[in-house]
């Protein structure tokens, strides 16, 4: 049955787009965190750990390049203009022909990426390939290359399945239900627990190292995210058939809006390939670094990755679908003052985050990887969080990329972003790759002289880190100047940036005293003390100098 039209003109309008959104991302995000600890528990940083960012990183290949934010700049714009004119039933056809062609093309990928894991390894993680010279001739004990490979072919599949989940997100936020399409990867990240969990009789949730075996539990982890992405997709399924008000799949490429869908997605996809031909080179090059190197970028960047998510993805999916509606008014001013409004929200949420991973970032390192006993020790959680620290310099530019990113969306330009992303990648190689073998000649301990003996683990991730650092602020700039020239009435919110900067500061201080006095308790307690005394005090300073209303977080209660 079709929703009636004042239902859907209710879901539509359903205010706190953005809280929502974040709301939904933060509880996945909290499960995503409950999972790292899970993993660093079992693996720590080394060799096991090494393959099992490997194994997730290959199949989020196709899941990147076709999932969502291909599929935001595509798929949102052209179904939000369907259901703005009336046309539900085109919209119902364009979402079905656009399912169908996914499910052929994310399944005959995923297919193709189980048979060519091994090629698949070798290109994305070639320094794997000496392993088994170290391992005959007794350096090492571990070939990463063929556990890379087993496990990409476990978790390939998974691939397909979140594609067809980022279909159901587009889906959702198009009518405005934001919370269950961000919260549906809480399933994926409770099903990795549980495998871990299964597969060590409980010995990971008490640290018995003299348990399973970390191979066991890798391949464990690998089953749980294949089961997870089911699950991910078994939650939004019903939803979206609901919103649609049935689906009927094809392939047809006659429909209203699937050519222009096709159009758009094609640049996007380029977009997002130089982004992921980011990341895989990132991947390739920590790969040639020691032992470790793969494992500590990947633990860096989860923590990282949760403001960007919580706050920059919150804020720009929230915004998409009305920003594409004020572009069929063809209202300019409206989309500058919306996508200025989003930025400040970015802002006034990621610059606190920023100071606080600068200034307690082995806090939140200790915190999150040593909630459970395992094989995360000292020299681990220093590598980490000297990677965060790299990473959250780069935070603020992130986060606003993404706003800048939607509003291009918006106007059906996806050329300038893919343009702009391959700036990026350009001078994160080229910063990074001379800094990273500097840095691997350094031994961990060189950041902390007094603690303890010297381990295997080097410094060559930071050069990484520091790379892609620098091409987000490339890709900051250059977005930024791109819009200021489509929409003359756009200006950055400097006098905010300046505000929410000073108040983040200003908490510094006392939460650096709730860490000296809880230095003696379980790193996540203080963990926890810290960052919720650093969060009350930048949000009271925030709360008495009125900028959550300059940032016109008042207003989105009541904006459409």
């Amino acid at each position: 049955m079709s929703p009636r039209p004042e239902e859907q003109e209710r879901g539509r309008r359903r205010p706190g787009g953005a809280a929502a959104v974040a709301a939904g991302i933060l509880t996945s995000r909290a499960a995503g965190l409950l999972r790292a600890a899970a993993t660093s528990a079992a693996f720590g940083v080394g060799a096991h750990a090494d393959v099992f960012q490997t194994a997730l990183r290959a199949p989020n290949l196709l899941q990147n390049l076709l999932g969502e934010q291909a599929l935001s700049a595509s798929f949102i714009p052209v179904y939000s203009r369907l259901v703005e004119r009336g046309e539900r039933e085109a919209a119902r056809r364009f979402a079905g022909a656009v399912f169908g062609l996914l499910v052929a093309v994310a399944g005959g990928l995923a297919l193709l990426g189980v048979v060519a894991a091994r090629p698949l390894v070798a290109l994305f993680a070639a320094g794997y390939l000496r392993d088994a010279q170290a391992v005959a001739a007794g350096t090492t004990e571990v070939d990463r290359f063929e556990l890379a490979v087993a496990a990409v072919r476990w978790i390939f599949p998974m691939t397909g399945l979140l594609v067809l989940s980022a279909w159901a997100l587009g889906v959702l936020n198009s009518h405005r239900r934001f919370f269950l399409p961000y919260v549906a990867p809480v399933f994926w990240n409770a099903a990795i627990v549980a495998a871990l969990v299964y597969a060590s009789g409980g010995a990971l949730v008490v640290g018995d190292l003299q348990g399973p075996g970390p191979t066991r539990l890798l391949f464990a982890a690998c089953v749980g995210a294949l089961i997870g992405g089911l699950l991910q997709l078994g939650v939004q399924l019903p939803g979206a058939w609901r919103a649609l008000g049935g689906l009927r799949p094809s392939l047809s490429l006659r429909l209203p809006g699937v050519r222009e869908a096709l159009t758009a997605f094609g640049p996007a996809v380029a977009g997002r390939g130089v982004v992921q031909l980011s990341s895989y080179l990132d991947q390739l090059l920590a790969s040639l670094l020691a032992v470790g190197a793969v494992s500590a970028l990947g633990y860096g960047q989860m923590l990282y990755l949760l403001p960007v998510s919580l706050f920059g993805q919150a804020i720009a999916a929230a915004a998409l679908p009305d920003l594409a509606r004020a572009s069929v008014r063809e209202a300019q001013d409206e989309m500058a003052s919306r996508s200025r409004e989003a930025l400040s929200r970015s802002a006034l949420l990621t610059l606190p985050t920023t100071v606080a991973y600068l200034a307690f970032g082995a806090v939140a390192v200790a915190g999150v990887y040593r909630l459970l006993p395992g094989r995360f020790e000292g020299e681990d959680a220093l590598l980490v969080a000297a990677v965060l620290a790299c990473y959250a310099v780069g935070l603020p530019a992130s986060t606003s990329s993404r706003v800048l990113q939607s509003t291009f969306f918006s106007l059906g330009d996806t050329k300038t972003p893919a343009r702009v992303a391959a700036a990026r990648v350009a001078i994160g190689v080229a910063l990074g790759v001379p800094l990273m073998f500097w840095l691997d000649r350094w031994p961990v301990a060189a950041l902390a002289p007094d603690a303890g003996p010297v381990g295997e683990l080097r410094l060559g991730a930071l050069g990484l880190a520091l790379g892609a650092t620098g091409g987000a602020w490339l890709e900051r700039l250059l977005l930024g100047r791109a819009l200021a020239r489509r929409l003359s009435a756009y200006a950055p919110p400097r006098r905010l940036l300046a505000a929410a900067l000073a108040a983040a500061l200003a908490a510094v201080p006392p939460a650096l005293w709730v860490a000296q006095a809880a230095a003696e308790t379980h790193p996540s307690v203080r963990a926890l003390a810290v960052f919720s005394t650093f969060a009350t005090v930048d949000l009271g300073i925030i709360l008495a100098l009125r900028l959550h209303r300059l940032a016109g977080m008042r207003r989105d209660r009541h904006s459409p």
